[in-house]
């Protein structure tokens, strides 16, 4: 298991000629582990958003309570998103990856109580699915948080943007997975247990897992220079520096409102759609679609950023483009019949969009160093989570009640469907600003990699880093 492979030597080679960094071929469990865990956290998030419709009906429920199983993720990771930084900062991955799998595990069986006859409340039976929710989105942060920690502590520089791309990008494979088992296993609304069942499985690997197979807080030896100093700076003290950041505040508001919007289109993106007549089918291929070439846009980006280092051009030319396929899919999206112009928008809007998050978290630790990854990647993710609930509550809002819609396929007993032409064109317009903010004031130097390079010096480079000026 501790076979040593080739890595990149950084530094000044020690004793008979040696690298003095390793890697460890274990560290590839590891990704697998919390590959595992992002994706069923995912998935247990997004379970009932692509069949809200027939949740409500099952549960006898208003749709604003449907939207409420998505909502308190972004809530509850606010204040425990501090919470998590700290935990994956101060205590390590191997604890937060843990504590994340098993919270999430019984998040996932509590929510089965709401159909199991023996645990019955009747009409409150919601609560158990909404109980269960909460202790899956208290291990949200935990995981979310993750990647780019374990990119930074077990793989070499050359493996790390792909590192963090694979583990972050299983959170969206979560979202897809979603998208398309949810409307399959739910044609009509008697089906809602055997839904809820299937998704404790993979919550109950994932657990088991990272229980049995994460043994060791850190490797024996770094993979890297970087990696001695992962964690160089307190708590607090990373946060004040955060805060005095200008790139990186620039970064955290731009791409944590890029983050809040995405989330938005994922948790909505049904509802928009049934009540110009497409089906929840549909609206789960187009979930599918922005998914997976999300994914092949992050694996090609990843891969580019390793060997070029461009993550400030990539990510600003990746954000444009992403915001253009959402202004496209807001004005297709008023329309009916548009299925083909939908699901090709839907591709550009993933592709582009979802590619930026690994590289933009790795932008994170670059332009925030040496403040520890967690610290850095958790307080964009706990920005994200305020500007993502805030869009949430603003785009229900400006939604118009459509009574007796003879084109809707909105399977809703009670409330009857929405016009969502208004909360869509404003996504757009902000998506669109966000993304000019971002291309005309985020600047910053490669704090970490000029820290690599001169390994000799870590101290001098820390000093760099700190103070933004050459030390006399």
């Amino acid at each position: 298991m501790e076979g040593s492979e080739a890595a990149s030597l950084l530094g000044e080679r020690g004793p008979g000629g040696q690298s003095p960094f390793k890697t460890y071929r274990r560290r590839w469990l590891l990704l697998a582990a919390v590959c595992l865990l992002n994706c069923s956290n995912a998935m247990l998030w997004l379970t009932f958003a692509p069949v809200a419709d027939k949740t409500a009906a099952y549960f006898h429920i208003s749709l604003e309570m449907v939207n409420w199983l998505s909502i308190v993720y972004l809530l509850i990771s606010i204040p425990f998103g501090l919470v998590a930084t700290w935990v994956l900062d101060s205590m390590g991955l191997r604890c937060a990856v843990i504590l994340s799998a098993w919270l999430n595990m019984v998040g996932s069986i509590i929510r089965m109580f709401s159909v199991l006859k023996f645990f019955s409340l009747g009409p409150q039976s919601y609560w158990y699915l909404f109980i269960g929710q909460c202790l899956c989105a208290l291990a949200q942060p935990l995981i979310i948080f993750s990647p780019t920690k374990l990119a930074a502590l077990w793989f070499p520089d050359h493996q790390r943007a792909t590192a963090n791309m694979i583990a972050s990008m299983s959170n969206p494979l979560g979202v897809l997975i979603a998208n398309v088992l949810s409307p399959a296993l739910v044609p009509e609304g008697k089906h809602i247990p055997l839904m809820l069942g299937v998704y404790v499985v993979p919550a109950v690997m994932a657990c088991t897992l990272a229980t049995v197979g994460i043994h060791e807080k850190v490797p024996p030896t770094p993979p890297s220079a970087s990696a001695t100093n992962s964690t160089s700076q307190p708590f607090l003290t990373g946060l004040k520096m955060l805060l005095k950041n200008k790139p990186y505040i620039i970064l955290a508001v731009c791409f944590g409102g890029g983050i809040g919007m995405f989330t938005c289109f994922s948790a909505l993106l049904e509802q928009i759609l049934c009540e110009k007549g497409y089906s929840n089918e549909f609206a789960g291929l187009n979930g599918a679609l922005f998914t997976v070439c999300g994914l092949l846009g992050a694996f090609l980006l990843g891969l580019y950023v390793d060997r070029t280092r461009n993550f400030i051009e990539s990510t600003k030319i990746c954000f444009c483009l992403s915001a253009l396929a959402s202004i496209v899919f807001a004005v297709a999206s008023q329309f009916r019949h548009q299925a083909v112009t939908l699901a090709i928008t839907s591709s550009l809007f993933g592709f582009f969009g979802f590619a930026i998050y690994p590289i933009a978290m790795e932008l994170a630790v670059e332009c925030s160093y040496p403040v520890g990854e967690g610290t850095s990647t958790g307080l964009i993710f706990v920005a994200s989570q305020i500007e993502g609930v805030i869009l949430m509550i603003l785009l229900q809002a400006l939604t118009v009640r459509v009574a007796d819609d003879p084109y809707s396929t909105c399977a809703l007993d009670q409330d009857g469907a929405r016009d969502w032409t208004t909360p869509v064109l404003v996504l757009a317009g902000l998506c669109s600003a966000m993304a000019c903010s971002y291309v005309i004031f985020f600047n910053t130097n490669y704090k970490r990699l000029l820290a690599e390079t001169n390994s000799g010096d870590l101290v001098k480079a820390e000093d760099t880093a700190t103070a933004d000026v050459p030390e006399a």
